[in-house]
């Protein structure tokens, strides 16, 4: 019995993600932000169509396959592959795209273990214009821009059901991950530009022996995604707050009406001193108090530092909020 499986990353530029000096060309419009990649994948020509449409920096499309016979895997083998995008700059009405340079795909031989058998695969490379910049590390000068990446995981199993797992990833940029069926099914959950862009270069990558384990949170719901992108697009400037490790956002039995976006980071949720869930980029938070009396009905607390939009009370009507508390279980 022939059996396959496969799980893709895509790696794309969020707005707001870049510090510093290396943000002007986005914000100038020269360079630009990536749009948020769509909520399924139907296989290489959709990559392929969003590579050409310069919607994402990398994709990383681990495909594998095993032969069973009598329940045990007697051959197996990988297909499939990674993409590298180009950077479009703007300079009035001209543009220049300047192609991504790839990297070797790095493959391990696939390991097989009774009933299953594990693949990984890392794909990945970097932009091809200059990036002058002081780095940490030999040489402490760096023409190249920074490398990006992500190493994934796949399992097939003789049964026939499928595992994935992100094994590691670069600091930057967002990393989503799509499961078998190609739905959005995990992000990377922290994005940090300074690091990547100081650290992520020759010997600190997977092409010199070096690893970066990635931040891993479930995605948000296609309705938390829906409602993002409405309120990110908008003319509204919403307030930030930065969070760093350990601090909370807002605490269980206090009053507050206003709802929560998560741009950035992991927030742990508890209830009762207890931490019953974690939530990552792109979720929404807060409206449980907003319907039930303004009383928070858990504490927010910052797994890692975090960036969040503040969405004043009554910027969502009732609808909207009712169908967020029904959409995801949660508290917040």
């Amino acid at each position: 019995m022939h059996i396959q499986g496969s799980v893709t990353a895509i790696s794309w530029i969020p707005s707001e993600a870049i510090e510093g000096l290396p943000k002007l060309p986005f914000e100038f419009g020269v360079g630009h932000y990536d749009e948020p990649p769509p909520d399924r994948i139907d296989g290489p020509s959709d990559l392929e169509q969003l590579r050409d449409a310069d919607r994402f920096r990398e994709a990383n499309l681990l495909q594998a396959w095993i032969e069973v016979e009598d329940g045990a895997i007697v051959d197996a083998g990988y297909f499939g592959g990674g993409l590298v995008g180009s950077t479009t700059f703007k300079f009035g009405p001209k543009a220049i795209v300047v192609p991504g340079v790839p990297f070797e795909v790095l493959r391990s031989k696939p390991e097989i273990s009774g009933d299953r058998a594990r693949f990984v695969q890392t794909v990945g490379g970097r932009a091809g214009f200059p990036a002058p910049r002081l780095v940490k590390g030999g040489p402490r000068f760096r023409i190249n821009s920074a490398t990006a990446w992500t190493t994934l995981a796949l399992t097939l199993h003789a049964d026939g059901s499928v595992e994935h797992e992100l094994v590691g990833a670069s600091p930057f940029p967002r990393h989503w991950i799509y499961d078998n069926d190609g739905v959005l099914a995990l992000k990377s959950g922290t994005v940090d530009f300074k690091a990547w862009y100081r650290e992520s270069h020759g010997d600190n990558t997977p092409w010199g022996a070096a690893e970066s384990q990635a931040v891993v949170a479930a995605a948000e719901s296609a309705l938390e995604r829906e409602l993002s992108r409405t309120l990110l697009s908008g003319k509204v400037e919403f307030e930030r707050r930065k969070l760093g490790e350990g601090d909370v956002l807002v605490e269980q039995g206090t009053e507050g009406h206003e709802l929560y976006l998560l741009l950035d980071g992991v927030l742990g949720v508890e209830v009762d001193g207890e931490q019953v869930a974690e939530m990552g980029p792109g979720t929404m938070l807060g409206e449980r108090a907003s319907l039930e009396g303004g009383v928070r009905t858990a504490t927010l607390r910052a797994i890692t530092p975090c960036r969040i939009a503040v969405i004043p009370s009554g910027f969502l009507g009732e609808p909207e909020l009712e169908a967020l508390a029904t959409d995801r279980n949660r508290e917040g």
